[in-house]
This record gives structure tokens, C-alpha cells and sequence, in this order.
């Protein structure tokens, strides 16, 4: 015996399957590999010591209990400065220090291993112990007739300077093991430090971060490895 569909049957079947083909279209699929890049500065020159910046976010969907080797690969710019200024034999000493870390983030909280690594890092300090500036400062003895150095005389400083500014790539593999299935979310972020001293001349340091790529790819690692380490 046949029946016949009722418009209301045949208006559900419509929107049933109308959901089904929306969920399918916005749904992200299963992926083995995701990558961002970026052809501009990601972080201008800064100095001083802040929180982490945000530099790649970019998500993957894992079909089942995986492991994420995330490479992130970025230029570091250095920038250092120190002067020194000395006379009448006094040492005088200028520091500066600059440094790039850059670690990744899962889901917003979990910090991947192995933690944040240093991408650059430059530590410079200029010492000088010099008599002085005493060209303008010497005086014949009427005594003697020898030349020598006038007592009242201000003896000006005699100053060094260097200043060395670098840009190099440098990368760094990250390994997040036993990730749950779903839609996570890896985050790169960097973090700039800089500090600075000085006695009577001067320092500035500070650092940037350039070009930069992140590549994400859902593996499955052989667990606890029988690795052998060969030490000379």
C-alpha cells in the first residue's frame, strides 16, 4: 500500500537537511598540517621589559588524542648602545642587554614544551680608564721650560662609543603530546626584554622581531623513546 508524503513530512525532511548541509559547511575538517606567515615587522623595536605580544594565532582540529610539533621560525633585530666617558685615570663602565624569548601557547593556558626559549640575545659592555682630554690643558713651565699640565685647567673627558645593530633568523621546534580530540587553538608569542647601566657615560638597548612563519602539524610520536646521547 503506498502513502503519500505530507507537505508537513516533506517541509521537515527539508530542513533537516538543510542543517545538515550548513553544519557541514561551517564545520572545520581534520587537518594534518596549518601554517601562517607574515612579510612585515611583527614587532617593532621596544625596549624595556614587558608582557608577552601575541605574534601568529592560528587553529587546527585534531581527529583524535594526537601530538602538535609546532616550528616557529622569526628575524630578531638587536640594538645596543653603550658610551663611556673617563679622565684623571678613572675606569668608567657602560652595560646594555637585549633579549628575544618566544614560546607557544595551547588553548590560551597550557605553556608548550620546552617553555619559553631565547631567540636572541646580546650583552655588551664597554669599559675605558683614560687620563682625559688635557691637549688644551698644557702650560710650559717658565721654571723648567718642560711642558706640563696646568693645575686650573678643566681637563675634559675622553669618550668611546659603540653602538652594534643585528638582524638574524633563528627557529625552534615545540613539541604539545597527548592533545585531546578538537579544535585547539596555538598561539606564538614573544617577549622583549632589555635593561641598561651606566656610571658617567650612557646605554640604551632594545630589540624587534621581523619577518616570521609558524607551521603546526598533528603527528603521532613514538612514546618514551630510547634515545642515546653520545658524549665526547
Amino acid at each position: 500500500m503506498k502513502t503519500k508524503n505530507s507537505p508537513f513530512m516533506i517541509a521537515m525532511l527539508a530542513l533537516s537537511l538543510a542543517a545538515v548541509s550548513g553544519y557541514a559547511q561551517t564545520s572545520q575538517p581534520s587537518s594534518k598540517v596549518t601554517a601562517k606567515t607574515s612579510a612585515l615587522a611583527l614587532l617593532d623595536y621596544t625596549k624595556g621589559t614587558g608582557g608577552w605580544q601575541t605574534l601568529f594565532s592560528n587553529t587546527i582540529k585534531t581527529a583524535n588524542q594526537k601530538d602538535l610539533f609546532i616550528s616557529a621560525s622569526f628575524e630578531v633585530g638587536l640594538y645596543t648602545q653603550t658610551l663611556v666617558s673617563s679622565k684623571g685615570m678613572v675606569k668608567d663602565t657602560s652595560t646594555a642587554d637585549a633579549k628575544v624569548q618566544v614560546r607557544v601557547v595551547l588553548d590560551g593556558t597550557r605553556v608548550v614544551e620546552p617553555g619559553a626559549v631565547v631567540y636572541g640575545r646580546r650583552i655588551q659592555t664597554l669599559s675605558a680608564t683614560l687620563e682625559g682630554a688635557i691637549a688644551g690643558c698644557l702650560i710650559i713651565d717658565p721654571t723648567t721650560g718642560g711642558i706640563i699640565l696646568d693645575p686650573n685647567c678643566t681637563v675634559a673627558p675622553e669618550i668611546i662609543e659603540l653602538i652594534l645593530e643585528t638582524l638574524d633568523a633563528a627557529s625552534f621546534n615545540f613539541v604539545a603530546v597527548d592533545v585531546p580530540q578538537g579544535v585547539h587553538t596555538i598561539t606564538v608569542q614573544a617577549q622583549v626584554e632589555t635593561a641598561t647601566s651606566a656610571q658617567t657615560g650612557t646605554a640604551s638597548a632594545k630589540a624587534l622581531i621581523g619577518k616570521g612563519a609558524m607551521t603546526v602539524e598533528s603527528v603521532r610520536l613514538i612514546k618514551d623513546p630510547n634515545v642515546v646521547l653520545d658524549v665526547p
